[in-house]
């Protein structure tokens, strides 16, 4: 039997990898020179391959419904057995796995020299620019003619990271099937904001815990590190919120609340008050600069003191006890506007793609026998944290372990 793989990504290679056998002939199509590009640059180049915590939680879909009977414990288990047979040792930091040797390279080398060793023909340099399907075989064509297969796996990946989107796409392959593709939108991406102050705290990099509010509808709160840009917000617990603001505008209004002190989000506002007024006894000789520069950075410092139209020679005890909720107010419920997301090209992955509810849950096409689907041109994103590869992984033995039965 003759399997087509379009695209030598993460979930091309393992599918490819676990199939290519004395039974099945495996030709991994790919428009680059190179297997696993993409790979190369998760992780700041060292690949966070995986995630210990597999809560659905941190999957999305526009059918989260059908996530439960597609990512299973069974499937997770096998992603590690794959790996561990590979001979990668993972260097685990509070359940994010990275190669020992901290080097992407490492991770796209060893799949791309197991896929050698197991006989797949790679195709690459060798970009797929029509399919068909006539009498129960597959023709797929390149610049330099065609091929008949038995299978057909479209594992193309998503637009994210990509400047040019002309041309053909594995949407594009899923659409010429009859197949519906959920609207394609930057996720894992950086927010722009409104704000005169943008200027003021461009650079700042500060823990904090950053809530996302939809039509005044709370929807989801992170904790971690912020980066304060001159067009709006960045950073891990940015991206993780940053899917649903690419879905929701222009149609909702969107907008965070940032706490820059996570140590104070789970007291009581009389709580937090106190907390305030304690700091301004022990320190009552200091102007409210200095008695901030204890907890935050000075440019930051700046900007709260700005937005509370508080001069920064008063001292804690010079203020009022509005002035005082006003800037208590500023540095725990810091309201920020969303406009938008950054574009495709600045984003990790894309929410949207190939509709779930148009696949089994072995990720084969209902409408088209023998199609299956891999990774990141399905309707599937994940958070940060290996989480995104991990999906792409466990689809490429998903489709893997159906097509051999």
């Amino acid at each position: 039997m003759r399997v087509a793989v379009v695209g030598a990504g993460a979930s091309g290679l393992v599918c490819s990898i676990r199939l290519s056998s004395d039974d099945y002939e495996v030709v991994l199509f790919d428009k680059n020179s190179i297997c696993g590009k993409k790979i190369l640059v998760t992780g700041n180049g060292r690949c966070n391959y995986w995630n210990g915590d597999q809560s659905i939680c941190h999957y999305h879909s526009s059918t989260n419904d059908r996530l439960l009977s597609i990512i299973t414990s069974s499937v997770q288990d096998e992603v590690l057995s794959f790996f561990s047979s590979l001979g990668v040792v993972p260097n685990i930091k509070n359940g994010w796995y990275y190669p020992y040797s901290n080097q992407a390279s490492s991770i796209q080398k060893l799949l791309e020299e197991e896929a050698k060793r197991r006989g797949v023909v790679l195709a690459l340099d060798n970009e797929v620019v029509d399919v068909k399907k006539e009498n129960n075989h597959f023709f797929v064509y390149t610049k330099e003619g065609y091929e008949v297969f038995d299978y057909l796996v479209i594992a193309t990946g998503s637009f994210a990271g990509i400047r040019n989107l002309d041309g053909v796409s594995g949407y594009s392959l899923a659409e010429k099937f009859g197949h519906h593709i959920v609207p394609v939108r930057p996720a894992l991406v950086p927010l722009i904001t409104k704000g005169s102050f943008l200027k003021d705290w461009s650079g700042v990099r500060t823990s904090c815990v950053v809530s996302l509010y939809e039509d005044c509808q709370f929807i989801k709160k992170e904790e971690g590190e912020i980066q304060l840009t001159d067009y709006g917000v960045s950073g891990i617990c940015v991206f993780n919120l940053s899917r649903y603001v690419g879905v929701g505008i222009p149609e909702k209004e969107e907008k965070l609340v940032i706490n820059f002190l996570p140590f104070l989000e789970d007291k009581s506002d009389s709580e937090v008050y106190e907390w305030f007024m304690k700091r301004g006894e022990e320190l009552s000789n200091y102007s409210i600069l200095s008695y901030l520069e204890g907890i935050l950075p000075y440019k930051l410092i700046i900007v709260l003191l700005k937005v509370s139209h508080i001069s920064r020679n008063s001292t804690w005890s010079s203020l009022s006890e509005e002035e005082r909720n006003r800037l208590i107010s500023c540095i725990v419920s810091f309201p920020l506007e969303v406009v938008g997301t950054k574009d495709i090209i600045s984003s990790q992955v894309c929410s949207g793609g190939v509709s779930l509810n148009e696949v089994t849950d072995s990720l084969e096409s209902k409408l088209v026998d023998h199609l299956y689907f891999t990774g990141e041109v399905l309707d599937v994103d994940g958070d940060c944290g290996g989480y995104n590869l991990g999906f792409s992984f466990m689809s490429g033995i998903i489709v893997s372990d159906d097509i051999r039965g």
